[in-house]
């Protein structure tokens, strides 16, 4: 069988954690410029340029996007052919710690959530697992910012709920985050499921390439429909007007009990930062 180590595992997460900080996902430069082309507020469009500009800045310099480096959020797919050789959290840990020590990036991990000591390395990560068909392992890292991630929301609708219902609740959600979220957003959403199943599916849809629909029609066609109904709300970017309020949005769906509908919505401001890597089998 073959082998992966932790070593190999720690090299990786450390540099996706510094790119992710570092460099602005191109398909986010992409809504940005977009959407600064259809804008209609002269305001609107200089603070999304001032975005960009940022954002080119930060790639350049090799400096942070936002002070707020967030939550390292790792999902790892792990394949079935593999045989990982020392434990895959304690190299988690180790790459973000070397990455946030290494970067001179914000550390704000706190060990207890009531004592609030901050431990002084960003660590821990929340790791999400899964077994795949394979030969590698895949690292997908997520820094969460908490501006955003406080406005995040989960609803247990009534299985009689439609897509309208679904839509209100999002909408309302990104009426209640407003500017203390840090417009304008990407909205992952999760459908189905238990509770924490559409929470993590929610998260989980921020990796979603922004402005790509669903596969499937029927969800694809309400990604459009909430995209369309949260821009006219005239939050706008900043708070501060305009028509550009989300950038995207993204549904991953998952079955559910006959008796409930579980839908969340993770909220994640401009600045959504995460890359992928892969690590290969050592021969």
């Amino acid at each position: 069988m073959k082998t992966v180590t932790g070593k190999q595992i720690a090299a990786t997460v450390e540099q996706l954690c510094l790119k992710a900080n570092f460099h602005l996902r191109s398909d986010v430069v992409r809504a940005l410029k977009k959407n600064m082309g259809k804008e209609k507020s002269a305001r609107a469009r200089n603070f999304l340029k001032i975005l960009l500009e940022n954002a080119r800045i930060a790639r350049r310099k090799n400096l942070a996007i936002c002070q707020d480096t967030g939550m390292v959020v790792v999902f790892v797919e792990i394949g079935q052919d593999i045989r990982i050789r020392g434990n895959i959290e304690e190299a988690v840990n180790r790459g973000v710690s070397r990455a946030y020590r290494k970067g001179y990036l914000r550390k704000s991990i706190v060990s207890d959530p009531l004592i609030r000591e901050n431990t002084g390395d960003n660590t821990p990560a929340v790791i999400h697992s899964r077994i795949v068909p394979g030969r590698k392992l895949r690292i997908s890292v997520l820094l969460k910012g908490f501006g955003s991630e406080n406005k995040s929301r989960l609803f247990m609708l009534n299985p009689t709920a439609g897509a309208d219902e679904i839509k209100r609740k999002i909408v309302q959600a990104v009426w209640d985050a407003g500017a203390e979220a840090c417009p304008p957003f990407v909205l992952g959403i999760g459908i189905g499921g238990t509770c924490d199943v559409a929470c993590m599916l929610a998260k989980e849809a921020l990796l979603n390439p922004v402005g790509k629909p669903s596969r499937k029609k029927h969800i694809a066609k309400l990604e459009k429909e909430i995209l369309k109904s949260v821009n006219r709300l005239n939050i706008g970017p900043f708070g501060l007007g305009g028509k550009t309020t989300a950038l995207g949005v993204s549904i991953l769906d998952y079955p559910t009990h006959i008796a409930g509908l579980p839908v969340a919505v993770n909220i994640n401001c401009h600045a959504l930062r995460s890359k992928v890597g892969t690590v290969t089998y050592l021969i």
